[in-house]
């Protein structure tokens, strides 16, 4: 039976990073995929022309999702960088309503533990608004690492501590040009966010459990019915 999946990204590029092969390959199998992008990206930076840095930012949004097959999206638009000023309530209300309108089977997103606060306090909204109560569609919620955030984490954070793995051998070319429609995010050789080391990064967790490439997750919650 196809499934509903919803995945919840603090700014567009993490879900390419985080889970670019896994939703191509649930888009593959027949499955329904919608994004949620919490924050625009670009609010925080100290560029002259900040309408211009979200007119580009958008436009590589729009190339990555095609690159993946995704044509069911919404960004809620919260200040880049401070979504911690926020009540938290501000940020599950929308979440919460988002959810419910699309009723998903499974729930990617944000690792607790990530360097970026954005991606954390999207974490702690995903688990609030995800709350599981009496008749919830809802059964699993994985937890995706994204370069240069959850491997950067201090020690006091939880780390991330991979439990699931997605083989996205057959669906890399789709991250790929989706990762090279957010060239202006990546950076060069040898940092994290480069493509030399996603790549390497999904080789190693592929190889990690016997696959070419893999993408890897935390299971937060399964419910067996």
């Amino acid at each position: 039976m196809p499934e509903r999946i919803l995945v919840i990204a603090a700014h567009a590029d993490d879900e390419a990073l985080g889970c670019g092969g896994t939703i191509a390959r649930h888009l593959a199998q027949g499955d329904t995929v919608h994004l949620v992008f919490m924050a625009d990206g670009v609010g925080s930076r100290r560029g002259d022309d900040l309408a211009a840095e979200r007119h580009a930012r958008d436009t590589a949004r729009d190339r990555a999702l095609a690159a993946l097959g995704v044509a069911s999206w919404v960004s809620f638009g919260l200040a880049d960088n401070q979504m911690d000023a926020l009540p938290l309530l501000d940020v599950v209300q929308p979440l919460e309503r988002a959810i419910a309108a699309f009723d998903p089977h499974v729930v990617y997103s944000h690792h607790a533990g990530d360097l970026n606060i954005d991606h954390r306090i999207t974490h702690q909204a995903v688990m609030t608004a995800c709350r599981p109560l009496p008749g919830r569609t809802l059964r699993e919620i994985l937890a995706f690492e994204v370069p240069s955030s959850t491997e950067w984490a201090p020690a006091g954070l939880p780390p991330f501590v991979p439990d699931v793995f997605v083989d996205i051998t057959a669906t890399w070319p789709a991250k790929r040009a989706a990762l090279d429609a957010y060239a202006d995010e990546l950076r060069p050789a040898p940092h994290a966010r480069s493509l030399p080391a996603i790549e390497a990064l999904a080789t190693w967790r592929g190889h990690s459990v016997g696959l070419a490439k893999a993408e890897a997750f935390m299971l937060q919650r399964r419910i067996v019915r």
